[in-house]
């Protein structure tokens, strides 16, 4: 299959290249598109074989729940069974945004898309090419970030070209990913909101909104044999080729401990990289140092993340030893992708 790469301006779309992409959704048909998170797998969520061709396309457990991407909030009654008082106040705070929220699911969503739950995930993108993309594809987008599963998610349509090129139709290229990590998620099914997956809408800002609610506890256990309802929660996710050890600690103990991992093993022949932040760089005499950006700006480390985790792999590193950031703002989201793409492997210093 060849995959055609499209090139849009987000001032100035190309308004026939997103009509050949939504009938290609609405055909049974593949195509990625970037979201304000991360770039993302598009199929028709209404259609079974769609959501079959996702998982294919990426190698994706098929009890590993897909998000439902919508454009328009009145489509959320047509999939959701009730929507509480507490979802009302997150979506009017929150949509569209990076935020996904999960429902009694409506019939009108197979069970393929929701990998066999009762439930559905929905997110509303604020990108504009998703949402142009969502109109023309039927209004109803299942779509998981675009890239084989396990590996890091995507942020640049070469990303996606890399990972999925040849087994989908269509790829729709808008530039970097402006966050680059998913999207928090929220289940709002029960009797009280829990969140799911950690984001850059943190807890304290939803809390504001809809009052106190826990977090699963999944989100820091090692993966088990529980059934996934959402994203991201039971499989190793994101990780890179080289086996990865996260490092925690004082600042001062764990830069010692990683200059002496990475001694240790290029003393055995292996070649290691360090995953480091603007403040402790020049730290590290050894090891093939890539910078994530300043621990004062969180939000550059969460950018920049997957795209250090998949230049590890263009390199010949066997090992990547990396610092652990703070659960302060956006902290707990990043630790939560770094240690899915770790294994939970951690050293405590």
């Amino acid at each position: 299959m060849e995959t055609r790469l499209v090139k849009l301006d987000y001032k100035n779309p190309d308004i026939q290249a997103l009509a050949e992409a939504g009938e290609i959704l609405r055909q049974g048909g593949l195509v990625a598109f970037p979201t304000e998170t991360v770039y993302g797998l598009g199929g028709d969520a209404l259609n079974p074989q769609a959501s079959r061709n996702i998982y294919a396309a990426k190698g994706r457990p098929s009890d590993n729940p897909l998000i439902v991407h919508i454009a328009e909030l009145s489509s959320l009654e047509e999939i959701a069974r009730e929507i509480s008082g507490e979802a009302r106040g997150m979506i009017e705070a929150f949509w569209p945004g990076p935020l996904t929220l999960i429902f009694q699911k409506t019939d009108r969503v197979p069970p393929e898309t929701t990998g066999g739950l009762s439930t559905v995930a929905v997110r509303m993108p604020s990108d504009l090419i998703a949402a142009g993309l969502i109109r023309a594809g039927g209004g109803f987008v299942a779509a998981p970030s675009a890239n084989v599963s396990g590996r890091p998610s995507t942020t640049t349509a070469a990303h996606v070209m890399e990972d999925l090129g040849g087994r989908i139709q269509m790829i729709l290229d808008g530039g970097q990913a402006v966050i680059g990590l998913e999207s928090t998620i929220v289940d709002v099914s029960g009797e009280k909101p829990v969140i799911l997956r950690p984001g850059v809408i943190t807890r304290k800002m939803l809390e504001t909104v809809a009052g106190e609610m826990t977090v699963d506890p999944a989100l820091i256990a090692p993966d088990s044999d529980i059934r996934p309802k959402a994203p991201g929660m039971k499989y190793r996710h994101y990780a890179p080729r080289a086996e990865l050890t996260v490092v925690e600690g004082e600042q001062e103990m764990v830069t010692e401990r990683i200059n002496a991992l990475v001694r240790e093993w290029e003393q055995q022949g292996g070649k290691a990289g360090i995953i480091a932040t603007e403040e402790s760089r020049e730290r590290y005499p050894e090891g093939l140092v890539k910078c994530v950006g300043s621990r004062l700006q969180e939000e550059q480390i969460a950018a920049h993340l997957y795209e250090v985790l998949r230049e590890f792999d263009e390199s010949e590193v066997t090992r990547i030893y990396s610092e652990s950031f703070g659960d302060a703002s956006i902290g707990a989201a990043i630790m939560n992708r770094l240690m899915k793409a770790a294994g939970q492997h951690v050293i405590h210093v």
